[in-house]
């Protein structure tokens, strides 16, 4: 069968033979024990809905023994023979040019360049899923080959509930991962329906088909990076940077050390991913050892070098021994996937890698004491540095809190704030998020080089153009993304789809999608996809990291994350999802994206326009009326350009009247 074909037969009517469990690729760490015999038995059913019942006999025993291998049903037996890239677009079967940039886009998140554990349909952060099955791949890609522009796919946590008839200007796929009731949202919860095929853990950009490779958090890194050095009053040239995680997203840090030119330390304890990292040249060098580390961090201080160096093992090992060597760090963070704490995404110290994963599965209760005795020695040695002047900031990952909650020395005076700020707090929020900027991203659905290098020129002299007339509040940001995008040609970012970020407000945002839009209609480049990390200015609440800068008490609540996905879905975006769960964990966060595609069309501009400018400028009127100044000032601005946009603006108080 040729492609278009496969796509086209969904669940094939006869069974494809089982398939080899291949150990050369990065797979999930088997999940936990957690279901009773009778839940198991549901687990099975769930899954065999899938199937003619004439198959169910040949598949109970295939898929019972995959729930107690691995904890989970993946179906490994229906994974496609094809090689998983985001093809051409044109390569796609279908009647809908919106729905063939959808099925790119889901196949570049399984890319094995891209994906974390592209087996078991995982993306990044350890259980960030596009579907639970390899049978919700095979019809969610079958119905996006049949739908029609007035057809909506609606996803529920992976599964297509199915086609549903809309129009035109209706999103083409409606995307949910993990909403559940709040009470049922604790981590064992989420083992438990997942394990069940009910719900799954979409994290951000893996669920809603918009993860672009580690590139998608470089630029924002690139300007944490940046911003902490320049927040300290330090020069990056010879400074050092600590941080640890080189998985999907954190994989990004090295890159973006290099770029802002420092020298980066990042710690990682699974080899797979560190040579993997180290093949795409995200990483500089490889040391098995912490003299050899200890060695190598001297030199390239000695030298003023811009190098980054991943260390093979644990990061609460690095942090322990340049204190004891008295090794000046000057940025300090940690990107490990602690969202995830007792499932992979954070490995404790002193035992190997491999010894970690037979514990994690086999004996969960001493595997989370072990990583809560790590997460205190981990915390205590980043005390004795920050002693001696290190900024340390906690990277949105769950780390004070896992920490705080095993008991480690990281809560303030109070005993309510955490000791260190997150990069959001300090950083992003403050410098970036309230005045509007924020991770735009398009991807050239063309498949070309070519397409992208003219996208960067076009994006490029917009931002030239803007930053000629730009007050004097966000001139920092645009010569920062101005810098960027002439650099990420010879920063050799792409892994995957031939994509590309870029920290945007709603005026640049606007202005550059329309110049792609303009450049499509002459024919100059293919259809393009925008869209953005849901990490941004409006698509999250999160009160640990994207909404922790809120301080009128309103961080825990996520009305702002719900509006945004409503208000994308009527203003012209080509699908949106909602999730419960990116980047903090499960029951910590809100989230919500969108992807729209460009095709030269009038409506397109149109759409870009409207959905756009609505979805930055609804983050910054809640942090507007949170009495953030930056947002005050950018949703000011705001209505000066546009005369139908009225916001409810804070009074402030007196502090003596209090």
């Amino acid at each position: 069968m040729t492609f278009k074909e496969q796509i086209q037969q969904g669940i094939p009517s006869i069974l494809p033979p089982k398939q080899v469990y291949d150990p050369a690729i990065n797979h999930a760490p088997k999940r936990k024990e957690i279901l009773s015999a009778e839940e198991k038995k549901l687990a099975l059913k769930n899954a065999l809905r899938y199937f003619d019942p004439k198959h169910h006999a040949e598949l109970i025993p295939e898929f019972s023994e995959e729930l107690e291998t691995y904890g989970r049903i993946y179906m490994y037996r229906l994974r496609p023979d094809y090689r998983m890239y985001a093809r051409p677009i044109d390569e796609y079967p279908g009647k809908s040019l919106q729905a063939k940039a959808i099925m790119h886009m889901i196949q570049n998140n399984l890319d094995y360049a891209v994906a974390q554990h592209p087996h078991e349909l995982i993306t990044y952060g350890g259980n960030g899923a596009v579907f639970q099955n390899w049978a919700q791949y095979l019809l969610t890609m079958q119905y996006l080959s049949e739908m029609t522009d007035e057809q909506t796919l609606t996803m529920y946590s992976g599964h297509p509930m199915g086609l549903f008839p809309s129009h035109k200007e209706a999103p083409r796929v409606v995307v949910t991962n993990g909403m559940v009731i709040p009470n049922y949202s604790k981590p064992d919860d989420w083992e438990k329906m997942n394990a069940l095929g009910v719900s799954q853990y979409g994290q951000m950009t893996a669920g809603s088909y918009m993860y672009i490779g580690p590139q998608g958090i470089v630029h924002g890194t690139t300007i944490t990076v940046l911003n902490g050095f320049r927040k300290i009053k330090q020069n990056p040239e010879g400074s050092l940077f600590v941080t640890s995680g080189l998985g999907g997203m954190s994989g990004a840090q090295p890159k973006a050390g290099n770029i802002a030119g420092c020298i980066t330390v990042c710690a990682e304890v699974n080899p797979k991913i560190t040579k993997i990292r180290h093949e795409q040249g995200w990483i500089n060098e490889v040391v098995t050892s912490t003299d050899e580390l200890v060695a190598r961090v001297a030199l390239a201080k000695a030298n003023k070098e811009t190098v980054s160096i991943a260390y093979l093992g644990n990061v609460v090992d690095v942090w322990e021994r340049f204190d004891q060597e008295n090794i000046k760090i000057d940025l300090g963070s940690d990107q490990t996937s602690l969202h995830n704490p007792w499932a992979g995404g954070y490995y404790p110290v002193g035992i190997s890698f491999e010894e970690a994963n037979d514990l994690m599965a086999n004996n969960p209760e001493l595997f989370k004491e072990k990583v809560q005795e790590t997460l205190r020695r981990h915390a205590d040695a980043i005390n004795k540095h920050t002693a001696k002047g290190t900024y340390f900031f906690d990277y949105g990952n769950a780390f004070l809190l896992e920490a705080s909650r095993a008991g480690a020395d990281v809560m303030a005076e109070n005993n309510i704030d955490f000791k260190y700020p997150s990069y959001v707090q300090d950083i992003m929020g403050p410098m970036c998020f309230d005045y509007g900027f924020g991770p735009f991203r398009w991807v050239c659905t063309s498949g070309k080089p070519e397409d992208l290098l003219k996208t960067d020129a076009i994006a490029c002299e917009v931002l030239e153009k803007m930053a000629e007339t730009a007050p004097n509040e966000i001139q920092q940001q645009m010569q920062d993304n101005i810098k960027w995008i002439k650099g990420a040609q010879e920063n050799k970012l792409v892994v995957g789809s031939q994509a590309r970020i870029l920290y945007a407000d709603a005026e640049g945002r606007i202005k550059i999608a329309e110049a792609f839009n303009q450049a499509i209609a002459k024919g100059e480049i293919g259809a393009v996809v925008l869209g953005r990390d849901h990490h941004d200015v409006s698509g999250t609440d999160s009160p640990y990291r994207e909404t922790s800068n809120i301080y009128d008490g309103s961080r825990f609540t996520a009305d702002m994350a719900i509006h945004n996905v409503i208000g994308d879905s009527f203003r012209g975006a080509t699908w949106v999802s909602i999730h419960n769960g990116g980047g903090v964990g499960w029951g910590e966060v809100i989230n919500g994206g969108f992807g729209m595609v460009l095709d030269g069309s009038t409506e397109a501009s149109k759409r870009l326009a409207s959905m756009l400018f609505w979805d930055v400028n609804n983050g910054i009127s809640r942090r507007s009326w949170a009495r953030n100044d930056g947002a005050v000032f950018a949703i000011k601005r705001a209505m000066e350009v546009e005369p139908l946009l009225k916001v409810t603006l804070p009074n402030l108080v007196d502090e003596s009247l209090l």
